[in-house]
């Protein structure tokens, strides 16, 4: 059994529990997080709440984890976007609010469950059951581009490229309000949020981190931007950013409600993704077009600031 706590920001106060804390919690949904509250779970200042009550600033609250029990992860036929794909590994553009990997409350329906259905269970094993053949990861609402290991030579090569900083990935994102700089530089440690366990924030005793911003259009009061990571830490892009008072539109866990404008999750897509095959040596760079929903912001933007 574990225990998790968290400590209500201003931005967040008024949601529903339930809602706030599969915000706070990665890879776990809400049904899950019901459960949790029907079976006493999660308190709240101390006492068992409902899943419809409002959270208010400030609010101390406390979820005790039982302890998981062995995931069986399933091979599902879900259809997948592959860029690239040869009997050593494949590129995937992943859609916006599929999940990566199996976890509390998210045990189907991820993209390790189509990969073992779409690769008959050939992946890479370094990372166990839960995670065959995953080399990175990128968030449920972010889109974009993760390479697949098929085996465990290609996936500690392709490890070895993350860990050394030569493997380039590059995102697109829309950020809250006017970037001036048209590039900058973000050199700034990430660590665990010191109130809130599961959240990400600069942390002068975190792990090194630096982002790349390239400015690639401005709005009336948004950025169209393209981040470039040098290390790849957990949400390195969406915290930098919330670090410089410009975080993603519609990231409301580091950004708070942005009432001014409503999206579905947090506009990012992973668009570029480049690095050396490493078993035939080849030089491999992939890009993947928009999604739709991102290229539906940008023509609301375009819109409003009268382009």
């Amino acid at each position: 059994m574990t225990r998790e706590w968290f400590i209500v920001d201003e931005e967040m106060d008024g949601n529903r529990l339930d809602i706030f804390l599969v915000e706070m919690m990665d890879a776990t949904s809400r049904s899950y997080i019901q459960k949790l509250i029907r079976e006493g779970n999660i308190t709240v200042n101390g006492k068992v709440s409902k899943n419809n009550y409002q959270v208010q600033h400030e609010d101390k609250i406390v979820v005790i984890l039982p302890e998981p029990k062995a995931l069986l992860t399933k091979a599902e036929k879900i259809p997948l976007d592959i860029v690239y794909e040869d009997k050593h590994l494949l590129v995937v553009n992943k859609p916006q609010d599929m999940v990566v990997h199996p976890g509390s409350g998210n045990e189907f329906g991820t993209l390790v469950n189509a990969l073992l259905y779409y690769c008959e269970g050939r992946l890479s094993s370094i990372n166990g059951v839960i995670r065959p053949g995953i080399v990175h990861r990128i968030d449920k609402d972010t889109s974009g581009l993760l390479v697949v290991a098929k085996d465990d030579v290609t996936h500690n090569g392709l490890a070895k490229q993350l860990a050394e900083h030569t493997m380039i990935r590059s995102y697109e994102a829309v950020a809250t309000g006017l970037i001036h700089d048209n590039r900058l530089k973000i050199d700034a440690p990430i660590g665990r949020h010191p109130q809130q366990r599961l959240k990400m924030a600069v942390n002068l005793n975190g792990k090194n981190a630096v982002t790349h911003i390239r400015v690639l259009e401005k709005f009336n009061n948004h950025t169209y931007i393209e981040a470039t990571l040098e290390t790849g830490r957990t949400h390195q892009i969406r915290v930098h950013l919330a670090y410089i008072n410009h975080p993603i539109l519609g990231d409301e866990r580091y950004g708070g409600k942005q009432r001014s404008f409503s999206t579905k999750g947090q506009v990012l897509h992973a668009k570029s993704l480049g690095f050396v095959h490493p078993i035939s040596g080849e030089t491999l760079f992939f890009q993947a077009s928009l999604p739709e929903s991102f290229k539906s912001v940008l023509q609301q933007l375009n819109k409003k600031s009268g382009i």
